[in-house]
């Protein structure tokens, strides 16, 4: 098989026509994780630092259902809706790449959905070749 959906109930489903994640040659492309509670499908309530919290919950729920870890990620892509978040984002995304972390861009965005201030995605290895 070229590509292989990859799903899970442990992150918010995705809410228009598009995949949680595909798994295709030796790669792993995550779609956007937003701040959504996965058992309501809410923007979790709070700032920048809970949202954030709630996007990094999230990417690890879809990459354990692909049976990957951050330590796999290899890029990842940060939208803000305000760039002066960006050193509180900073501190909480390190704190999962403690070790040889992703290639990464980080831009501002006008807006994103639901109201979100931050999304995150990002590629991983599909297998451990190292």
């Amino acid at each position: 098989m070229l590509k292989k959906q990859i799903e899970t109930n442990a992150a918010p489903a995705a809410i228009g026509p598009y995949s949680q994640a595909i798994r295709a040659g030796g790669f792993i492309f995550y779609s956007g994780q937003i701040p959504l509670d996965p058992e309501s499908g809410s923007l979790v309530n709070g700032g920048i630092v809970e949202q954030t919290r709630q996007v990094m919950a999230n990417m690890n729920a879809v990459l354990q259902a692909s049976g990957r870890s951050f330590a796999d990620i290899v890029k990842t892509t940060i939208y803000l809706t305000n760039l002066a978040d960006f050193a509180t984002v900073n501190e909480i995304y390190g704190e999962h790449f403690t070790e040889m972390p992703p290639a990464r861009a980080c831009v501002q965005v006008a807006a994103l959905p639901k109201g979100a201030a931050i999304e995150i995605d990002w590629i991983a290895v599909s297998q451990k070749a190292y």
